[in-house]
């Protein structure tokens, strides 16, 4: 288990928990947003009195802002630093998280590719530019070799992947979510 800066008062949490909180947090802030929309602004008629009470002013709704912000950005930092601190080991070597998750999103784009070729047949007929003249589009490949690899290539994809989700909860970083979660 790998632990990351021990905060002043903070309670472990996996780094996948972390994850959620921050899209936690950002739904939070949005809501708050809205609600200051909703008090920083009333329609009254033209002689109707101000009210002198309101059930959170718009200071209030600032200093949560300003708060879950706060957190968010320390959330952020903790998490961008268990992302580079925590290695996964991988066929291809041992990898940091961050460039783990880049090499599975890099390796899916392969096998796409490959599949891609794999679908396309090994001749195809068109007509030519001159009517009557036929051409044939050859691919200087193996398609079933492609499909071949675009399956290797997925199941490396698979394998980093898997181990991504398994060290995004066995990683602790140092962050109290209490008034979260």
């Amino acid at each position: 288990m790998v632990r990351l800066e021990k905060a002043e008062g903070g309670i472990p949490m996996y780094l996948a928990d972390a994850i959620k909180l921050k899209q936690l947090l950002l739904k939070q802030i949005d809501k708050l947003l809205e609600e200051v929309e909703r008090v920083a602004f009333i329609e009254l008629e033209k002689d109707e009195p101000l009210p002198t009470i309101q059930s959170r002013s718009l200071e209030d709704i600032e200093v949560e802002l300003e708060s879950i912000r706060t957190d968010l950005r320390r959330l952020d930092r903790l998490v961008c630093e268990a992302n580079l601190r925590t290695v996964v080991e991988t066929n291809d070597g041992p990898l940091p998280l961050v460039e783990a998750m880049e090499f599975a999103i890099q390796l899916r784009a392969q096998a796409r590719m490959y599949q891609d070729l794999a679908e396309r047949p090994k001749r195809e007929f068109r007509t030519g530019y001159v009517e009557g003249t036929a051409v044939i589009k050859h691919a200087l490949y193996d398609p079933e070799l492609y499909r071949l690899k675009a399956q290797d290539v997925e199941k490396r994809a698979n394998r980093i992947a898997s181990a991504i989700e398994a060290a995004n909860h066995r990683t602790e970083i140092d962050f109290d979510a209490s008034r979260y979660m």
